[in-house]
């Protein structure tokens, strides 16, 4: 008696559709080149260079570009932020001193983190045309902001650090309040500004991990999907450290330069 089809039958056809199936790509978030073209597929028994040379350091490198973008657009806005607010501070106008005193205090006040996600999903909940606030605009403008808070009093610090004796020697040669501020006091700031405001950079530049909650694919996101994704987050998280110390000695070394070069004017 010819046999019905059952679940053995199934089984079989089963195991041949297995077997016929191609094998699944590459699982990394970006496509690594083969030999001809195509995908490269990953061992698990790669070792630390090979798996880090073909893999990890790419995407780290392809990464960087928006951790660097993300610290430039940042620290411009909260340097131009902080400024403004430093000179409302120390200004006359009660209201203006206000205004920059509450912004320092929620800003410096709460987590970053927390106010990446409020700008990346709350602030769209408050307002339906925030809703094009993409994920770099809502990094960019938490880690802007928050910089700008801690700028402003480094900078506040600075002006007043000078002696009175120079806003008085300026008011007497006839300028005026602001114009003294401008051409005698900043000037005499600046270099006192250069090692906290390196600092805050240094900063900054870590900060800059926090937007991977706002779905950014910089370098602290890249190594998280690599470190999930390949399970091997001893060099995932190796080269995501080493990105991003690369990226504060290099701040420290412009500064150390910057600085030599005004020590020598002098």
């Amino acid at each position: 008696m010819p046999r019905s089809p059952g679940s053995g039958s199934a089984a079989n056809w089963a195991g041949k559709l297995e077997q016929s199936a191609p094998e699944p790509q590459l699982r990394g978030f970006f496509p690594v080149a083969g030999p001809r073209g195509g995908r490269k597929q990953v061992s698990g028994s790669q070792g630390f260079w090979s798996f880090s040379i073909e893999i990890v350091i790419p995407q780290i490198l392809f990464a960087m570009k928006w951790t660097l973008l993300l610290l430039a657009t940042s620290a411009t806005l909260g340097t131009l932020v902080g400024l403004a607010a430093a000179l409302m501070r120390i200004a006359r106008t009660g209201p203006l001193r206000w205004l920059a005193g509450t912004y320092v205090t929620i800003w410096r006040g709460t987590p970053l983190l927390l106010q990446v996600l409020f700008i990346y999903n709350g602030l769209p909940m408050i307002y339906e045309k925030f809703n094009v606030i993409d994920s770099f605009t809502a990094a960019t403008l938490a880690l802007g902001l928050n910089a700008g808070a801690y700028i402003a009093e480094i900078i506040r610090a600075a002006v007043q650090s000078i002696d009175r004796g120079q806003m008085e020697a300026a008011r007497s040669l006839g300028l005026s309040h602001g114009q003294a501020l401008r051409t005698v006091i900043l000037p005499q700031t600046f270099r006192r500004l250069i090692p906290p405001m390196v600092n805050e950079l240094a900063a900054l530049s870590k900060d800059t991990s926090l937007a991977m909650v706002a779905s950014l694919q910089e370098v602290m996101r890249t190594g998280a999907h690599l470190a999930s994704k390949y399970f091997r987050p001893v060099e995932a998280y190796l080269w995501v450290a080493l990105a991003y110390l690369s990226i504060t000695l290099a701040l420290t070394a412009l500064a150390n330069h910057y600085e030599q070069r005004l020590e020598a004017k002098e």
